[in-house]
């Protein structure tokens, strides 16, 4: 991510080549301070890929516990719905026990009138 913004990577910075003139930088130092410069530039490359690995983890984390929160959500939403269920399971079983007490009280009825 980081790294298209980053013009030079360690290894341009340690194959450059600068022209020599007549009063020209001293070698040694120009390759000390490149060595120093491409040991930062290692430092921030470790830096950015340690925040990278941590960013996708905690993104995973944060999908993993949001996933965790909608099923908690769900079950609390069952739960309180199978309490107002039995309510109404209760109503169910009444209404089919006075169904049931119609149509086989009538049968009996229709069963006696039969035989008669």
């Amino acid at each position: 991510m980081y790294q298209n913004k980053i013009k030079l990577m360690p290894q341009d910075i340690l194959e450059k080549n600068f022209k020599i003139d007549t009063r020209g930088y001293r070698l040694k130092e120009v390759d000390q301070f490149l060595d120093d410069i491409i040991g930062d530039y290692e430092q921030f490359l470790d830096i950015i890929n340690n925040l990278e690995k941590e960013k996708a983890d905690l993104i995973a984390e944060n999908m993993q516990l949001k996933q965790e929160l909608r099923n908690s959500k769900l079950s609390a939403e069952v739960a309180s719905s199978n309490h107002n269920g039995e309510i109404t399971n209760v109503d169910v079983m009444r209404r089919l026990s006075k169904l049931e007490k119609m149509v086989y009280g009538s049968r009996k009825n229709d069963d006696i009138e039969d035989d008669e």
